[in-house]
């Protein structure tokens, strides 16, 4: 990852987003989407905590349709595997909130909607903590499927179940961003 990026995603664990999302993360929906397709990239995603964020942030981006066709809320474990066709294995021995959970969920979303870009979400959004997992846990995964490269990201973020869910939508923007 370049150091521009790996200072944004310090930047966003560091900051207070009890009020919202900061000003100055307020333009990387827009440049994500402009991204995608100056490069013709198709986006989809697989939703845990976020519960839909994500691909709603995309949407709200005039244009959106030119790179999303739609996605996935997985926010049960059997939802992911009806759904993504996830490995139950793969839950069974790494736990829902893993770094390897949230690779898939990237991989399988992408796979399903023939997508050039997969993104995953997991983690523990709170009030309580979630398989021995503290409050603020969170694993992005994304995937780039034109250039085979994947990023899996583990975060530790503070504040409010809001605030967490935020920064997980805006740390999975600055990922794909990366990929791209």
């Amino acid at each position: 990852m370049n150091n521009k990026a790996i200072e944004v995603l310090k930047q966003i664990e560091q900051t207070d987003f009890e009020t919202g999302i900061p000003e100055q993360f307020s333009c990387y929906a827009n440049e994500t989407v402009e991204l995608l397709k100056k490069n013709k990239l198709r986006i989809t995603a697989a939703e845990s905590l976020t519960a839909g964020m994500f691909q709603a942030t995309i949407a709200n981006i005039a244009g959106a349709s030119n790179v999303f066709d739609g996605g996935f809320v997985t926010y049960a474990d059997e939802v992911k595997v009806q759904l993504l066709g996830m490995d139950p294995a793969l839950i069974e021995q790494y736990t829902v909130v893993s770094a390897p959970v949230a690779q898939a969920m990237a991989q399988l979303s992408a796979q399903k909607l023939s997508a050039d870009v997969g993104v995953g979400f997991t983690g523990v959004a709170g009030p309580d903590p979630l398989e021995g997992n503290p409050v603020g846990t969170v694993f992005i995964g994304v995937c780039n499927n034109k250039n085979n490269e994947t990023i899996v990201k583990e975060f530790h973020f503070s504040g409010s179940r809001q605030a967490i869910r935020n920064k997980s939508v805006l740390c999975g923007l600055v990922l794909v961003q990366e990929i791209i």
